[in-house]
């Protein structure tokens, strides 16, 4: 595992790629940078950088496919570059493992931020949300924060790390609903800058990882027009 701070910065273009590594070098960040997808996923194995931030439009393999082979190995947080404001682009970055998204052209400053509020992010995440290491058990749900790993009915389910923050966060208040500003609050953050219709989709990519079964009741709900909530389980 690498030291907290390094940054991989993929894109296809050298003037972008120099300009977005100068910005987190000043502020005191490690930088890889690749030019292509097949670069970037070599680096990735090697170095396990923290934060990737993938364009979407690359030569050979896409920043689509990148992100799902870069997802069977990695747990960076992964900012999808996207030249188009099209949403379908950025709910497919999002659905295929990407933790967030920016639209070119961009900030520098702004991606910076980011990156830096997600290491402080992850950084606080250490030991479990305070659960002290405990686990969750909701009906055939186990959380283990410790470990952070989720088991359904006794098989793991292999979650991004903000899709556990999210999960975890969610059974911590069972019944409870949370609204989109609260779960970006509690996950990402007061230092949150994107589209809070990120959480639908990374709860859409939670449900279908642990919503196998469709003849049983959800785990989570939607409460319309108000947010959302992990069902209350009856222990006994």
């Amino acid at each position: 595992m690498s030291a907290p701070g390094v940054v991989l910065v993929v894109d296809d273009e050298q003037p972008l790629v120099d300009l977005v590594s100068s910005y987190l070098t000043a502020d005191g960040l490690s930088v890889l940078s690749a030019n292509d997808g097949v670069q970037a996923l070599e680096i990735a194995r090697r170095e396990r950088p923290d934060v990737v931030v993938l364009d979407l439009m690359l030569p050979g393999i896409d920043g689509l496919e990148v992100c799902r082979q870069l997802r069977q190995f990695s747990d960076a947080y992964v900012i999808m570059l996207t030249a188009r404001s099209d949403e379908v682009d950025k709910i497919v970055g999002l659905s295929v493992g990407a933790d967030d998204y920016v639209t070119k052209p961009f900030s520098p400053r702004e991606l910076v931020a980011r990156v830096r509020a997600h290491l402080r992010r992850a950084q606080g995440l250490v030991g479990g949300n305070g659960t002290n290491g405990a686990a969750t058990r909701l009906d055939d749900l186990v959380i283990d924060h410790g470990a952070h790993e989720v088991t359904r009915a006794g098989e793991p389910v292999a979650l991004t790390p903000l899709e556990f923050q999210l999960l975890t966060t969610l059974a911590a208040r069972p019944g409870l609903v949370f609204t989109r500003e609260q779960l970006i609050e509690q996950v990402w953050g007061g230092e949150f800058y994107g589209d809070d219709h990120v959480v639908d989709v990374h709860l859409s990519n939670l449900r279908h990882k642990l919503e196998r079964d469709s003849s049983r009741p959800p785990l989570i709900e939607t409460v319309r027009g108000v947010g959302y909530r992990v069902r209350r389980y009856d222990p006994s």
